[in-house]
């Protein structure tokens, strides 16, 4: 049976692309099930998630939704896939920072929302938004030092890659200026071909589709 995964707006959804990038990570093949986010389908997301989240998984009998739960349920399930580092510390420390992506930062997620078909050249940042954009330099800047590139945590993705993706792409929407460094781990994410894959879906997308929330 196809695992289904339930998502909305490519354009818009920051955590249905963490939820569908988790997917390749795991190598798991999954049948996208789009659910269009209006007045009209709320109703149906309830239904589908009790949280009125996507993305959401279900895997035969197993239905997950929230990013880091469908990470965790796809690392037990593909134990072999290295969506977490091997070493016992480094894992800790991908765990720590993508928990932090997970629930913080709403400054940025409200000052940056996520726009995939739009390039400011000039965008005024929120003052309040800019100590969250330190803050995502200084992750991204100790894990690139530390363990040497070119992902977070060395030569390959891991869940944290795909939980900060949805940053770089913001950072490139909205011109946002980075040190080297961080610069050139952005461009390293938005190169990762499944990244690419979803950035031209999310180009090809219907003007209809909305946002569900303003989200990070």
């Amino acid at each position: 049976m196809t695992a289904i995964l339930t998502l909305s707006s490519k354009n818009y959804s920051s955590w249905s692309m963490r939820g569908w990038l988790l997917c390749k990570l795991a190598g798991l093949e999954v049948e996208e099930q789009m659910v269009p986010v209006d007045a009209d389908t709320r109703a149906e997301l309830l239904l589908l998630s009790p949280s009125v989240r996507v993305p959401r998984l279900t895997d035969g009998e197993v239905s997950v939704w929230d990013t880091l739960a469908i990470g965790g349920y796809l690392n037990e399930r593909f134990p072999d896939a290295g969506m977490y580092p091997a070493d016992l510390a480094m894992r800790a420390h991908c765990r720590a920072i993508s928990g932090e992506i997970h629930s913080g930062f709403y400054n940025l997620r409200s000052a940056l929302p996520m726009n995939l078909r739009v390039r400011h050249e000039s965008f005024k940042v929120f003052s309040g938004a800019k100590p969250d954009i330190e803050r995502i330099i200084e992750i991204w800047e100790e894990c690139l030092t530390r363990y040497g590139g070119p992902f977070l945590f060395g030569a390959t993705p891991t869940v944290a890659d795909a939980m900060f993706a949805p940053v770089a792409t913001r950072f490139v929407t909205y011109n946002v200026a980075l040190p080297a460094l961080a610069a050139q781990y952005r461009d390293t994410v938005l190169a990762w071909e499944p990244v690419q894959e979803w950035i031209a879906a999310a180009l090809a997308e219907p003007d209809e589709m909305i946002e569900l929330e303003v989200e990070f």
